[in-house]
């Protein structure tokens, strides 16, 4: 009874209301978490990755932190960056294309076989490859926006229709590096090196950074942009304020193809041939970057330059544990322990959101 009377009119116990106060801040600092993350979704992978850098370097020492061996890993990553930056756009959308590594194998092979067995220039065959990449993505997009079909089994199939129209096209033959270099050296522009202060770049790296510093502004600072997430975040509520997604999915998928066909000419360069063989596990890198670089894959949420970074941790991690000597496969269990660790990211910033 005293307990009660001393309750009753009296303010609440200091108890309850320093652990109220307590389960405030934390949701506070939570939730100014989940803020930050989705301001800067690049901001986890380049963690990651400057950790990373930083790990290996010790272990390592100059070895590592050498100029040729930095600018290593960027030609390694050029065309898996590419083929990212166009997954990137489509997943912002919440679709998927696992189409990517087909489009770019079939558009370098167009490229050479064009030039080749039917004489044409090569600065017109890379013209005609380009289109043709641009063509293939936005028969994905068609398919996906008009005829409503989920994007991950439309992808499904045009990359088994593309993968064996290549094999069908090509014959097989590889167009060797010698026949390029005497008759078609454009085909290998972006193969070509050249030195800063004892570092080495080529030409398709220069072509990566270009490309992502453009899409990220595009992204960022305009309509069409804007719209690419808005429909990844809910493509109905996009449509009843006025956009035009079919519009919008079709031209980010056709975009998405000419990157890959882009990133055919790059490789090109990047192998010195053209191979139909070429660029197998192009859909599974391309996707592993996406995830690791912070795009969710539920759309609507990320950076390109996330994507970059993805990729460039994919490449630290291959190169350094390959220099420190180590089984390739702890590559691959690493990569895979990012993968699930960036999903589960993911998915703790949306329940903390809601």
């Amino acid at each position: 009874m005293t307990e009660a009377r001393l309750t009753e009119g009296d303010p609440p116990a200091r108890g309850p209301e320093r652990v109220a106060e307590f389960e405030d801040e934390r949701r506070g600092f939570l939730t100014h978490i989940q803020h930050y993350l989705h301001q800067t979704p690049a901001a986890i992978p380049l963690i990651v990755l400057l950790l990373s850098i930083l790990v290996f370097g010790l272990v390592l020492g100059s070895k590592f932190f050498s100029p040729f061996a930095l600018t290593l890993i960027l030609q390694q990553v050029a065309i898996v960056g590419i083929t990212a930056a166009a997954q990137s756009l489509v997943i912002l959308t919440a679709g998927i294309d696992l189409s990517v590594g087909a489009i770019m194998v079939f558009s370098s092979v167009l490229m050479g076989q064009l030039t080749f067995r039917y004489g044409i220039p090569a600065e017109v065959s890379i013209g005609l490859g380009l289109m043709a990449g641009t063509a293939m993505g936005a028969i994905n997009g068609v398919l996906v926006s008009v005829m409503k079909l989920p994007p991950f089994i439309v992808t499904l199939g045009t990359w088994q229709i593309f993968l064996a129209a290549n094999f069908l096209y090509s014959r097989n033959e590889t167009i060797r590096s010698q026949d390029i270099q005497a008759h078609a050296p454009a085909l290998q522009f972006f193969g070509e090196k050249f030195n800063i202060g004892g570092a080495v770049f080529t030409y398709g790296v220069v072509g990566l950074l270009i490309l992502v510093v453009v899409l990220a502004y595009v992204l960022k600072h305009t309509a069409w942009g804007r719209h690419v997430y808005a429909i990844g975040d809910d493509p109905e509520a996009a449509q009843l304020s006025g956009v035009q997604v079919r519009r919008v999915l079709i031209s980010v998928y056709a975009l998405a193809g000419l990157i890959c066909a882009f990133a055919g000419w790059v490789l090109i360069g990047r192998i010195g041939s053209v191979s139909p063989t070429s660029g197998q596990l192009a859909n599974i890198e391309a996707i592993t970057a996406v995830v690791i670089g912070g795009i969710s894959l539920f759309g609507g949420r990320g950076s390109i330059v996330g994507s970059l970074f993805g990729a460039l941790i994919v490449g630290v991690f291959s190169l350094g544990l390959r220099m420190v000597g180590t089984d390739p496969q702890w590559t691959y269990l690493l990569i895979g322990l990012l993968i699930i660790t960036a999903v589960a990211i993911d998915q703790w910033i949306r329940k903390v959101a809601v």
